[in-house]
């Protein structure tokens, strides 16, 4: 398995037309995009699918895993981009899992991809259980380990206050 099928290993589509949907035809079929090595290669397997077409235009009228890809505009109902398996490769080499990019668009919002991958790569944190874990493990080695008993650390005020310097979502956090 290489690393590009570890993104992809579960995005599939159902890929049928609009002639055929416009007929009252629902005739398709479920492609796993990890069965495939590039853009090219899947989209000579919709045309041979659809073959008994001049000039099929392909309709994805259903598909599964695909979150992160449609909400960066990788993929709709009509449109398939020719940069997903590209996207796919950068994900998987950049050592971060999807749900990592997915917080960061949950965080900043619909950017193109190679800003949500430099903001990844510069301002991920990890992942955490809560906020205040989050600021202990920030502050573990900072503090002295030599502090007197009587000093006793609030983490939920601390937590609170620095928490306006990071984003946070499904328990990744990212510097802002």
């Amino acid at each position: 398995m290489t690393n590009l099928q570890n993104c992809l290993d579960n995005c599939s589509v159902y890929c049928g037309t609009f002639h055929k949907y416009n007929n009252s035809s629902l005739y398709g079929k479920w492609l796993n995009l990890s069965d495939y090595s590039d853009y090219d290669e899947l989209l000579e397997a919709m045309r041979e699918l659809h073959k008994d077409e001049h000039d099929p235009e392909f309709m994805f009228s259903d598909y599964e895993h695909c979150e992160l890809f449609e909400r960066l505009g990788l993929i709709s109902e009509s449109f398939l981009s020719p940069d997903i398996y590209d996207i796919a490769e950068q994900i998987d080499d950049s050592g971060h899992n999807t749900e990592v990019f997915e917080a960061c668009v949950d965080c900043l919002g619909k950017m193109d991809f190679q800003s949500i991958y430099e903001y990844v790569n510069n301002f991920y944190c990890g992942e955490f259980a809560n906020d205040i874990e989050f600021v202990e493990y920030l502050y573990e080695n900072d503090i002295p380990f030599n502090l007197p008993s009587f000093v006793v650390i609030d983490w939920e005020a601390t937590a609170r206050n620095i928490m306006y310097d990071y984003f946070e979502s499904n328990g990744h956090y990212f510097n802002s």
